[in-house]
């Protein structure tokens, strides 16, 4: 038996198709919704239908944006020289959060992973050799320590390296206020690899 009507049971469900919501959450939200004044509603509805309309990609680094380029490509104080490679433009926001990168971008949206059927061409790899053409001196690769990210890592690794063009991977290993009991052991590995002179 359905607990709510089928219009709140349809928003429930529509809002449960959200990466990271799940049915309690979708119920919250959507009383949340239909409790908001109508012109809120409508607000966020139009926002969404907006922003789904006119975000495309950046024709230099391929991230989300909605214009021709994103801030960052747009900034000329920027290193066109260095290019960090990451799977999606979350991966990039967090670099930015650093404020230590000041080299450019470039956004796969996605890694390859062949049990789902994800190839190099179901990426953006054919956009990064093409910004390979202009003068770069160095591709960083910031892909996830997951399998799939180890292995885009390693393929755009053997694509690059005959072109001369430096390629480094970002260390990885235990975090910050990580103790080391809890850790795996491919991380341990990781950071011990990585280890630099104090």
């Amino acid at each position: 038996m359905d607990l709510y009507s089928g219009y709140i049971n349809k928003l429930i469900a529509e809002l449960s198709i959200l990466p990271g919501i799940g049915n309690k959450s979708a119920q919250r939200l959507a009383f949340h919704i239909i409790n908001m004044p109508k012109e809120s509603v409508q607000h966020l509805a139009d926002t969404m239908v907006e922003a789904r309309e006119n975000i495309r990609y950046c024709r230099q680094c391929c991230t989300l944006t909605d214009s021709d380029l994103c801030p960052v490509c747009a900034d000329p104080a920027r290193n066109s020289r260095v290019i960090m490679v990451v799977e999606n433009t979350r991966d990039l926001t967090a670099y930015e959060r650093t404020h230590r990168y000041e080299g450019v971008y470039h956004v796969l949206h996605g890694a390859i992973n062949p049990t789902l059927g994800i190839g190099p061409n179901e990426i953006r790899l054919k956009e990064l050799l093409q910004r390979l053409q202009h003068d770069v001196d160095e591709v960083i690769i910031a892909t996830n320590s997951s399998i799939e990210g180890e292995t885009t890592a390693m393929y755009i690794s053997k694509l690059i390296k005959p072109t001369g063009i430096k390629v480094t991977r970002i260390a990885s290993g235990v975090p910050v206020g990580g103790e080391l009991e809890y850790i795996d052991e491919v991380t341990l590995s990781r950071a011990l690899e990585a280890r630099v002179e104090l």
